[in-house]
């Protein structure tokens, strides 16, 4: 038989062991956790009461196991201060409460003040309420409730603050502030105010050395009457500049560019990228593009990854397409101010009245002037107009004279799709008038092949072969010939059943309408001309030169 008390005793003294076994699992649980969050103490990490005008116990109060001081009282932890009017010693749990006049001091960076702090020696981790007031280098965070962690060297801050640091004043529902890096984070209604940025945005992450700030959320940028949108931007509060991502828009009074993403430079390279989109509300009209350079203080801009521009400033819009697109200003911020616009290569553009292709097109807004280089070609209705060179003029987008130069070159296809009126000159001239044509000048080897119409039926009586020096065509508001003036000339008409082939097209004839775009979709797609049919530059005959020998004997 086992003897009970022999069991008794067995068991009694195995549920020791277990006891102790269970204390000891526990003082290493505890000392993993709080090694978590003290690190090693070097050195002295009590707090010292030095000096108090009353001290006293009151073991029958609220708070038994604390000192009672009263009068200029005064801290020293480590190589911080604490002063207050009063407060409740905690000597053996070290930390103190403090009120009235809460002084905190470290170093010589940082200074701090409130209304009421409780501060834990042992965390080091103070406290602050009430008008509570950081001071740390020329940062200056103010609020009602923050607490400072003395061991990560940071103030956490909630119910609102303040955070100024020179001319920027940052306002949040809730943040932080590492003392150490000087970086800070703000959260809810943030609000940052410089000398001339306003921004709103939902979170932001102050960089103070770099006054950086990162934008997070639906945000807003306001700086000297110009709007910046974003989702994810850099801005730098001193030197004026920002790198947004995220679908970004910049708004500048009648002017906005929106990208996937911007860099701005105030006075400077503006860069975009992204289907950028820019828009003229002034002007109306609209760059799209992959790229997109500019200099605000040069009016310098760059566009090119198949940029296009739509123009709605008239009833009708247009669209226009190249590879390139630079822009030069002149007189920049003056009351002279004009630019020029190169488009180049590959020119298309299309409207439902007027379509035109050439190899590089300059425009002027000084005299509203359109000059087209390298096989320009320009189709209006049944009508084709190529030379070596195309000047446009225009009043408020409406054109008012063309002058082609070189080569020109001017058919009409008739209504049965068979004939064509054609003039062929060095140069020709036309004036417009409310965008309609009205007068013609060909000058220079003028060749003409006109089918004059029955006025009856509308049949054509035969085909008019004209050459003359000068040929001026007069046009109804219908757009339709009204009488030919030419100053001496040599013609033959031709009956329609005895028209020679030869006599049917002129020698420079070239029907391209395989080139015309069609619509506003095919300005992106680039059609050649034919081989053999490009334009070549004639240069003009220069008179010859004589030179008089002068023979001189040698003596």
């Amino acid at each position: 038989m086992i003897d009970n008390n022999y069991i008794k005793r067995y068991f009694s003294g195995h549920r020791i062991t277990v006891i102790v076994v269970l204390c000891l699992f526990g003082l290493c649980v505890a000392s993993a956790l709080t090694g978590r969050r003290h690190r090693k103490i070097v050195g002295d990490n009590r707090i010292y009461l030095i000096h108090a005008d009353e001290l006293k116990f009151d073991q029958f109060g609220p708070n038994p196991d604390a000192q009672i001081v009263k009068g200029h009282v005064s801290f020293r932890h480590q190589n911080s201060h604490l002063t207050c009017d009063s407060a409740y010693f905690y000597q053996t749990a070290n930390s103190v409460k403090a009120f009235g006049h809460v002084r905190f001091h470290q170093g010589d960076t940082l200074t701090l003040s409130c209304d009421y702090a409780d501060y834990d020696g042992g965390a080091e981790m103070l406290r602050a309420r009430k008008n509570v007031w950081l001071h740390h280098r020329r940062q200056v965070l103010h609020t009602d409730s923050l607490d400072y962690d003395r061991l990560y060297n940071m103030a956490n801050f909630f119910e609102g603050g303040t955070l100024t640091d020179g001319n920027n004043r940052l306002v949040a529902d809730w943040g932080s502030y590492n003392l150490e890096t000087r970086q800070a984070e703000f959260y809810y209604n943030v609000r940052l105010r410089s000398k001339t940025d306003y921004i709103t945005t939902d979170t932001l992450f102050f960089d103070s050395p770099k006054s950086i700030a990162h934008l997070v959320g639906p945000s807003r940028i306001i700086s000297k009457g110009s709007i910046v949108h974003t989702r994810d931007g850099y801005y730098n509060t001193r030197t004026d500049r920002a790198r947004l991502y995220g679908r970004s828009t910049l708004i500048d009074k009648d002017k906005s560019i929106t990208g996937d993403s911007l860099f701005y430079v105030k006075n400077g390279n503006s860069h975009g990228y992204g289907n950028v989109i820019y828009i003229d509300k002034h002007n109306k009209n609209t760059l799209h593009c992959g790229y997109l350079r500019y200099n605000e203080r040069t009016g310098y801009g760059f566009a090119t990854k198949v940029p296009w521009v739509m123009d709605y400033s008239q009833q009708d819009t247009m669209w226009m397409h190249s590879d390139t697109m630079k822009v030069y200003t002149y007189h920049i911020n003056t009351d002279s101010v004009y630019r020029k616009i190169h488009c180049y290569p590959h020119v298309r553009t299309f409207r439902n009245d007027v379509q035109a292709v050439c190899d590089s097109m300059v425009i002027n807004t000084r005299d509203s002037c359109m000059t087209m280089y390298k096989d320009p070609i320009v189709w209006n209705s049944g009508r084709q107009l190529l030379g070596q060179k195309i000047i446009v003029f225009t009043n408020d987008s409406t054109i008012r004279y063309a002058h082609v130069i070189g080569q020109a070159l001017s058919i009409e296809l008739l209504r049965d799709s068979i004939h064509y009126n054609q003039i062929a000159s060095n140069e020709m001239e036309s004036f417009f008038s409310h965008g309609k044509a009205r007068l013609g000048v060909a000058k220079g080897s003028v060749q003409i092949v006109y089918y004059p119409v029955n006025d009856k039926d509308s049949s054509l009586i035969g085909l008019n072969y004209t050459e003359t020096d000068t040929a001026r065509m007069y046009m109804n508001p219908q757009q339709q010939l009204q009488r030919i003036w030419m100053p001496k000339s040599i013609g033959t008409l031709y009956p329609m059943t005895q028209i020679p082939p030869a006599k049917m097209k002129l020698p420079s004839f070239a029907w391209f309408d395989y080139i015309r775009p069609k619509d506003k979709n095919d300005i992106f797609i680039w059609r050649s001309k034919g081989k053999g049919l490009e334009l070549k530059n004639i240069k003009r005959h220069v008179a010859p030169l004589q030179h008089l020998d002068i023979k001189r004997e040698v003596k």
